[in-house]
């Protein structure tokens, strides 16, 4: 039974559940039967991963961008495939150093035995992606599960259907079900794919949801790794080159329409500086984008609800004192267009008591607060949940510091947004309500593989004399111990 059998019997009211723990069972039965994967074979499947995007770029670009209404070719070539192929690579250069077995010290109590630790695959892993970064946010985390030697499940987001059902399709052609299958669908599948038995789960969505995922995971005890969101200060220090900021700011915040989950959800600007930063936003955005509407380089939020909740969050500040800057340089008119696009809209005066300060934004919306000393905006990131991200802008070395020690966030990046998820030999990971756990690189590699305490006793073995009968030779021991 295919794949596309689990879709069908969704929608006839079948036991989907029962179909996809039949294919986890499957998967396991020969991931144990064939043993660890060697170097060379996981290379080689991480190869056909990589083969199975780039020979398929076309198909997945008009994918992505027909889920969307519009999604910049560019942003998608950038952000999805750039992203994905270079980490796909740094593991197949790396994979066969990191599965080396580590040595560990061995206290003198025990010598001369010897420590080591074993990377093991874990077995299965399920993943459940997410629709902003359809194709990054489900190869990236496949790839680190294929590099530590395990078999994967994958459940794509329902909100981009073409890229999923694309997704089946070629991976299906590149692997074996028993390698990688992949289940399309909404929360019919969805729900009961998250209460499988994996031997580990990665989600990446809203914070909410993983709530939901790691209760049903907390069933069958199954560890996960949570890559959720939250509101990702951005901090604008007195010494910052405003221009830099600005321009860094608009590149992360716009990027995607908003629609990432570390782009920058508000920013903080000395009060004495905000006209001119604002002035220097619209700018930026000017440049950018100095047409919207019919732009090719500016993409569109996914679908109607989001839509409709990004404006009623534009219409609850409004009504609510703040004053919203629209910044829509050919003056073009949305109110009627093909897909959903909304002008990168600044929100100036926001109080805790707008919605747009309470959730995650996820849009084009960039609300800006002020502050007169540093701490204050420090403060405020601290009387709030820790966040997916943190942004500091300044050339005042005390200043960087201050910022990034005395606040918590899963990630910082100085003088920049966003582009800390780039790079692949550092982790990725929130904290708190923005996650737990981590991967990319060698923190991928590590979260998808069995730690295993290993202790090698040569045939001169000092332990034999800590056996009872205890006597006189003990005491002396343990006296010299316990000095």
């Amino acid at each position: 039974m295919s794949l596309a059998e689990v879709r069908v019997e969704a929608a006839g009211g079948g036991d989907v559940g029962a179909r996809l723990k039949d294919i986890l069972e499957r998967q396991r039965r020969d991931f144990i039967k064939m043993g660890p994967p060697s170097a060379e074979l996981r290379r080689e499947r991480l190869g056909r991963l990589k083969a199975a995007l780039m020979d398929n770029k076309d198909a997945f670009l008009e994918a992505v961008s027909a889920d969307f209404g519009h999604r910049s070719k560019h942003e998608t070539l950038l952000t999805d495939f750039v992203v994905t192929v270079e980490g796909i690579k740094h593991m197949q250069k790396h994979l066969a150093k990191w599965m080396k077995p580590e040595k560990r010290p061995t206290a003198i109590t025990y010598f001369p035995a010897r420590n080591k630790i074993l990377f093991q695959p874990l077995g299965v892993v399920g993943v459940i992606s997410p629709w902003n970064y359809p194709i990054q946010l489900a190869f990236g985390p496949m790839a680190a599960a294929i590099a530590a030697g395990n078999r994967v499940m994958l459940k794509p987001s329902e909100y981009t259907p073409r890229t999923s059902e694309l997704m089946a399709k070629v991976l299906g052609k590149a692997f074996d079900e028993l390698e990688i299958a992949v289940a399309t669908g909404g929360p019919e599948v969805g729900e009961p794919f998250s209460r499988l038995p994996f031997d580990h789960m990665l989600f990446t969505g809203a914070t909410s949801i993983g709530r939901h995922v790691m209760r049903a995971a907390a069933e069958n005890l199954v560890p996960v790794t949570l890559e959720l969101g939250g509101k990702s200060p951005t901090i604008v220090d007195r010494n910052a080159r405003l221009a830099d900021a600005a321009g860094s700011i608009v590149q992360g915040k716009f990027l995607n329409a908003g629609q990432t989950c570390v782009a920058p959800d508000y920013v903080f600007v000395p009060d004495d500086k905000r006209k001119e930063f604002v002035d220097l936003l619209s700018a930026q955005v000017t440049k950018s984008y100095p047409t919207l509407k019919d732009n090719p380089d500016y993409t569109s939020v996914v679908n109607q609800r989001h839509y409709d909740r990004l404006r009623g969050l534009i219409a609850d500040a409004k009504s609510k004192g703040a004053t919203v800057v629209e910044v829509n340089p050919a003056k073009e008119n949305f109110e009627q267009q093909p897909t959903h696009k909304i002008p990168p809209t600044i929100i100036l005066d926001p109080t805790d008591d707008m919605k747009v300060m309470q959730d995650e934004i996820f849009g084009p919306i960039l609300p800006i607060k002020t502050y007169r000393q540093l701490d204050e905006a420090i403060d405020y990131v601290n009387d709030h949940p820790r966040p997916l991200a943190l942004y500091v802008f300044s050339d005042d070395k005390a200043a960087q510091d201050k910022v990034l020690t005395r606040t918590t966030s899963g990630g910082a990046c100085v003088n920049e947004t966003v582009m800390h998820v780039a790079q692949e030999d550092m982790p990725f990971g929130g904290v708190g309500p923005s996650g737990m756990g981590s991967y990319h690189g060698r923190e991928g590699f590590m979260t998808f593989s069995h730690k295993k305490s290993v202790m090698v006793q040569p045939k001169l073995n000092g332990l034999k004399f800590m056996r009872p009968p205890y006597g006189k030779t003990i005491d002396r021991l343990l006296g010299f111990l316990l000095k």
